[in-house]
């Protein structure tokens, strides 16, 4: 995949997202303990983990998790439900109007399946989601997966694949792929 990246572990460069890591840890912790209705200091601190302002009719019910923010675009009117991840490191997108059942994750990293350079290097890939989708609960989105307009990804689903626009999907069944 063109869009893949590569980061060597140890690096200068995985240093730095390292520090974000646990600066954006920080700030979700003292979000997701924010009395609900305490809604400016909520956009204070989902403005600090995103670095911009949320736009406009996005609701995000805590608790809420992602380990960079600064990657994770979400379009107006997104709704994300609670207990979700993102892990963004790659890059998320959120079209408009999205809605995300609680419990989904989205994983944007990972790491070779080569076991000689699986602790060496960190991989990555972003996570497309046109408008009018709707994640289902408990879903798990993967690396480099774009999901088309007005799709539905069914509660508990694991995509792995890119979906197509107005299409349903479902399962979760694991297979073995390749041996080493």
């Amino acid at each position: 995949m063109s869009s893949e990246r590569l980061m060597r572990i140890h690096s200068a460069e995985f240093q730095a997202m390292a520090e974000r890591v646990l600066r954006v840890t920080e700030l979700t912790s003292r979000l997701n303990v924010l009395p609900f209705e305490d809604e400016a200091g909520k956009a204070e601190l989902m403005e600090q983990i995103l670095g911009r302002p949320l736009p406009p009719g996005v609701t995000v019910y805590p608790p809420f998790y992602t380990d960079h923010g600064l990657h994770l675009d979400l379009a107006e009117r997104v709704f994300i439900n609670q207990n979700c991840t993102f892990l963004d490191y790659a890059g998320i997108r959120l079209g408009e109007r999205v809605m995300v059942g609680p419990k989904v994750t989205f994983i944007t990293s990972g790491h070779p399946v080569d076991p000689e350079e699986r602790r060496l290097y960190l991989t990555g890939a972003p996570i497309d989601v046109a408008e009018n989708v709707w994640i289902g609960a408990g879903a798990t989105i993967l690396p480099g997966v774009s999901i088309g307009r007005d799709a539905v990804i069914a509660a508990g689903a694991v995509v792995a694949d890119d979906v197509p626009p107005a299409s349903l999907v479902t399962g979760t069944k694991a297979t073995v792929h390749r041996r080493w």
